[in-house]
């Protein structure tokens, strides 16, 4: 199979080398050049326009946005570009409602959708043991695919219908955000009362407070002052607002993901999009 793999960032880079390690034809293509480039060290070939995607049987896409998507296949003319028959696979962070009317659009042209969203980070994207969670209605596309898939993780879930991958991803990332929220606010009371913050997590880690926070982040990117695990603080705010106009397009009220939201919107429009999700304890220090 051909595959193009459309956006080749900090998360998409490792997932395409996975893919050409895997025996796959790849071709990659970025809004930067230049980072395009460097994915020619992991066996990929860079296309030099859109026109050179036009032979892939799948498309992979892991962008900053579902609009970025929309707009690739129907304003910059992808879907025009593609065969009939073709695949297209949406791994970003997206709007559960827009994958589903961007796979009614791809239909007319023949190409079958599929979401299939990641989660891990980085260091697991460079092992091809993330996390993906498949979306989709046509399922002999979701068949042919899933060798593909296993080459970039380990595990693979079936979610549902078109769009589920990306609510299931949106609705975990905000789990995650509001336990590093309650993480950030508990060690920020504590210094305040003069607990240390080392002996903190310390005890968090073998007590009842223990999480992925606990066990991963806080001591070298919150304790330590790194800082730098590598998903970045707009992203975040973003699943958690999708996760957040999730709830209310289903009709449920959830006070604390709207709480959550407002937390991490408010930390990104403080410190800046690109900054690293765990420096938000800065943004809420009002000390500082």
């Amino acid at each position: 199979m051909n595959v193009a793999f459309v956006g080749v960032g900090a998360m998409g880079a490792p997932m395409a080398a996975c893919v050409a390690r895997a025996g796959y034809s790849v071709t990659v293509y970025d809004s930067s050049h230049e980072q395009a480039m460097k994915a020619v060290e992991n066996g990929c070939r860079v296309a030099a326009g859109l026109d050179d995607l036009a032979a892939a049987d799948i498309v992979v896409t892991m962008l900053p946005t579902g609009q970025i998507v929309r707009d690739l296949y129907l304003g910059d003319g992808l879907a025009h570009k593609l065969r009939r028959g073709s695949i297209a696979i949406d791994m970003s962070s997206s709007n559960p409602s827009g994958t589903r009317e961007l796979g009614a659009a791809l239909t007319t042209f023949g190409i079958a959708l599929l979401d299939a969203p990641v989660s891990g980070g980085v260091p697991r994207a460079a092992l091809g043991t993330l996390t993906i969670m498949i979306g989709g209605e046509d399922k002999e596309a979701i068949k042919r695919v899933r060798l593909l898939l296993r080459s970039m993780g380990d595990r693979l879930f079936d979610t549902g219908g078109l769009g589920s991958g990306h609510a299931m991803k949106a609705l975990n990332n905000f789990v995650a955000a509001a336990g590093f929220a309650a993480c950030a606010e508990a060690l920020l009371t504590g210094q305040r009362f003069g607990l240390d913050p080392r002996r903190m997590v310390e005890i968090l880690n073998v007590s009842t407070g223990r999480s992925f926070h606990t066990d991963l982040v806080l001591l070298e990117h919150v304790v330590d002052g790194k800082f730098a695990s590598g998903f970045q603080l707009g992203l975040l705010a973003k699943d958690v607002g999708i996760a957040d106009g999730l709830a209310r397009d289903v009709g449920f009220d959830a006070p604390l993901m709207q709480l959550v939201s407002r937390r991490f919107n408010a930390a990104r429009d403080s410190l800046g999009y690109a900054r690293d999700h765990t420096e938000a304890i800065k943004a809420w220090d009002t000390d500082r």
